[in-house]
């Protein structure tokens, strides 16, 4: 049966037959014994029958030669020594006893301080030294190697030469004196002028200072600073409508205008009018006035020279001047957060810097006369970038005399809203919705409609219509030219009031 056969019944299995005992040693030949046992007269525990020393007797017994004198010399025992090569590493046999050197302290910061002798042997006292005699010019520089007589001609021969140098310096100069000490008088320019302009921009500023005004308006928690121009000398001052929305909103601000010569006097304001951002406060009971004189803005050049006026970041009395680079730019006036202002303008594009603050103010031509009122700039930086933009004021002047008399202002309208469209088939104002009984729908105008020319301009987007339209009068009939399924038309319009 197998060991698993067992298992499975739980018997243990019988063990098999025990194997015979193994020899313990076996005997070591006689030849092996000659050749590795001890030499004679070596006791031992391996051998020491009679047999092994009969086995061995009579043999040759191994003998130690001398070792080379080289291997005694490198591994040998210095001369005299007798110790063996196991030394007991604890043992002080041969060493000798040394007493311990004193604390150091400047090499054993951990030695307590103490005092030692010093690095050097003090000398024995001496006898103090007497001073000789002291010594002279010609024993410290010449060591006494030439005489006084010599010294004296050399000194003679040293001043005369230092006299002659006098001399001739005196004379490559032309006489000239150094200027220390004396009293020197620059020269002033002769020139005659006296307090005159010397350049256009000089005389430009001279003639209009005294006809611009600032327009300071604060309320309980806000201000702001504009500035404007005297059209009338009954006080009557055109400004920006953005710069007196703040205080026609709020009845209790104060609104004030500051004068060339820094007098402030109440101003109210007589009319405003946020669709072209135009506006007119007055001044009472004020004496010697001066009036600006207004130009024509339709006589414009590009490349003409121009002068800003007004208070750029509150700084009043500022000029600064450039050139008239554009002009006719239409231009859209989105409401600020302190203003009602929505305009479209036609507006004069100059690189004049202006800033806020210039709002209100004249833009001048080289002849000081007033040809547009500044409002606003383009920039990306906060600040003037040389676009600045003027209201012509050829259409300022109508809606302040209306204002003037009326308080108010009716603009032309034809009743549409319109898009900027360009694309390759077309270029101009698309008609997004037409006012029910408008003079849009009574002219036979559609949505979908392309305005391209109104009233003799070309039309290249929707700000470039409503500034056309703008130019219109009220009852007035104008031809007008649009694109309608890939063809062109031509209509007439008259516009009504808004």
């Amino acid at each position: 049966m197998t060991n698993e056969e067992w298992a499975a019944k739980g018997v243990i299995p019988p063990r098999g037959p025990a194997l015979p005992p193994t020899p313990r040693h076996t005997p070591v030949p006689a030849q092996t014994t000659a050749v590795f046992g001890r030499p004679d007269g070596v006791g031992g525990a391996f051998d020491s029958s009679a047999s092994a020393a009969a086995a061995t007797a009579g043999r040759p017994q191994p003998v130690v030669a001398a070792p080379d004198p080289v291997l005694a010399e490198a591994f040998g025992r210095p001369g005299g020594s007798t110790e063996t090569l196991a030394r007991d590493p604890d043992a002080r046999f041969g060493e000798v006893d040394e007493p311990d050197l004193p604390a150091d302290p400047w090499r054993d910061p951990a030695s307590p301080a103490h005092l030692s002798a010093p690095a050097a042997a003090r000398p024995d006292a001496v006898d103090p030294v007497v001073p000789g005699p002291k010594l002279g010019v010609r024993e410290v520089l010449l060591g006494e190697r030439i005489s006084w007589s010599a010294m004296l001609a050399l000194s003679a021969l040293a001043v005369t030469i230092g006299l002659l140098g006098a001399l001739i310096g005196a004379f490559l100069t032309g006489g000239s004196s150094s200027s220390s000490g004396e009293t020197v008088t620059l020269p002033v320019s002769s020139g005659k002028g006296g307090d005159e302009p010397r350049s256009m921009v000089a005389r430009v500023a001279r003639a209009v200072e005294k006809s611009v005004v600032a327009i300071d308006v604060r309320t309980t928690g806000e201000s702001g600073t504009g500035s404007g121009v005297i059209i009338d000398k009954s006080g009557y001052i055109v400004t920006n409508n953005h710069v007196v929305a703040m205080a026609a909103e709020d009845k209790s601000a104060l609104t004030e205008v500051v004068f060339y010569d820094r007098t402030r006097v109440p101003a109210r304001i007589i009319g405003r009018d946020p669709k072209s951002d135009l506006a007119v406060v007055k001044v009472d009971n004020v004496d010697n006035i001066t009036v600006a004189t207004l130009g024509d803005s339709d006589k414009v050049q590009i490349g003409e020279n121009v002068v800003a006026f007004g208070s750029p970041l509150g700084l009043d009395r500022t000029v600064t001047s450039g050139i008239v680079s554009a002009v006719n730019r239409a231009l859209a006036l989105p409401p600020g957060e302190d203003s009602d202002t929505d305009a479209v303008i036609d507006a004069i594009q100059t690189d004049a810097a202006i800033n806020p603050g210039n709002s209100g103010g004249p833009l001048v031509d080289s002849q000081a006369r007033v040809i547009g009122i500044n409002t606003m700039i383009q920039t990306t930086s906060g600040g003037s970038m040389g676009l600045g933009f003027a209201i012509p004021i050829n259409q300022v002047r109508p809606i302040a005399q209306t204002i003037i008399a009326h308080g108010k202002i009716v603009h032309p309208s034809i009743g549409l809203n319109s898009v900027s469209v360009r694309n390759q088939k077309v270029l101009g104002a698309r008609v997004v919705n037409v006012i029910a009984g408008s003079p849009a729908e009574k002219a036979g105008i559609r949505e979908g409609d392309v305005i391209t020319k109104f009233n003799g301009r070309a039309i290249e987007s929707s700000d470039e219509l409503s500034v056309a339209v703008r130019g219109t009068k009220v009852g007035e009939k104008i031809d007008y030219s649009y694109w309608r399924d890939g063809r062109t038309f031509a209509g007439s319009i008259t516009p009504a009031g808004d």
